[in-house]
């Protein structure tokens, strides 16, 4: 997996006993290596865990091609992913389970959250049981036994009902919330065109096979010191922005579950330039304007 995400991603494995083993990051996307894995994998590799950072695809045929030679399992993490494809296939649709996030930060939110996609039919039964507690409560509900009993390892999965029909209102709108999102993407790469073509700052590149989501825009400065600067210049003028993520390698429990294969030639100084512009659906092109307009004065440049 790349070190590049969320602890999230990590932690799912490493509750079960597992080691992540991170790689390094393409630039141009932030996503895992694709040909870094390979000389990663050894007779203990059980998984290959994907992120597709800011709904932007990982090359996934390569990935699922590695996969199948050494028999190992794809896990799309594909929190960010919802609505954003590979070569005309869902995220999250495409290894061999996906996972989706519905957290506040997502394009759809139900304030925590998430779903599972298990493309493998005859586990569909045991992920209902894990998320029913352990038990068969799923298969009572159909009608196929009479009651219900505790048949497996499991927890509490289940979203609440005021939950899920917050989420519920978005998702039959989510085409509309999509095109929103993107017009403003566009706007952003657009307006801020002239400082990447001068090298002032560099956006990320969606391959052209790859239908991303809008889930962010972000750009990269030159160096830590640079984005640091350009944080604090902007919020002095009432605008705020994050930065993703610090790396887990470079982490206490990072050091402690996991290690870094290879070299690290991306992971860590990209992650130190990169900085997420406001994003959101309904914001106005007077806001992104603003936006803009600041980034252009930090240069010392009239847009």
């Amino acid at each position: 997996m790349p070190s590049y995400t969320f602890c999230s991603t990590a932690n799912a494995f490493v509750l079960q006993g597992a080691v992540p083993v991170f790689v390094d990051v393409r630039p141009d996307t932030m996503n895992i290596d694709e040909t870094k894995i390979e000389a990663a994998i050894t007779d203990r590799t059980r998984v290959i865990c994907v992120v597709h950072y800011a709904g932007i695809a990982c090359e996934m045929d390569t990935v699922m091609d590695i996969a199948r030679r050494h028999g190992l399992l794809v896990v799309e993490d594909a929190a960010q992913g919802v609505m954003a494809s590979y070569k005309g296939r869902a995220l999250g649709s495409i290894g061999d389970f996906g996972c989706y996030s519905f957290h506040e930060t997502k394009n759809y939110s139900m304030g925590e959250g998430g779903a599972v996609l298990v493309n493998h039919p005859e586990l569909i039964e045991k992920a209902e049981t894990i998320r029913e507690k352990g038990t068969n409560r799923s298969r009572f509900l159909r009608g196929q036994v009479d009651k219900y009993t505790w048949v497996e390892y499991g927890s509490s999965y289940l979203p609440s009902d005021i939950n899920a029909a917050h989420l519920l209102a978005q998702l039959e709108m989510a085409e509309e919330i999509n095109r929103d999102r993107l017009a403003s993407w566009h706007y952003y790469e657009e307006g801020l065109a002239p400082l990447r073509d001068e090298g002032r700052l560099r956006f990320l590149e969606p391959p052209a096979e790859c239908a991303h989501n809008a889930h962010m825009f972000a750009i990269r400065l030159k160096d830590l010191e640079e984005r640091t600067a350009l944080t604090a210049f902007l919020r002095e003028r009432d605008i705020v922005v994050s930065f993703h993520y610090v790396p887990l390698h470079s982490s206490p429990a990072g050091r402690k579950f996991g290690r870094f294969h290879g070299e690290n030639v991306y992971t860590d100084r990209e992650s130190d330039r990169l900085t997420r512009l406001p994003m959101y659906y309904g914001l106005s092109r007077t806001e992104q304007d603003q936006v803009i307009d600041a980034i252009f004065d930090f240069f010392g440049q009239r847009r």
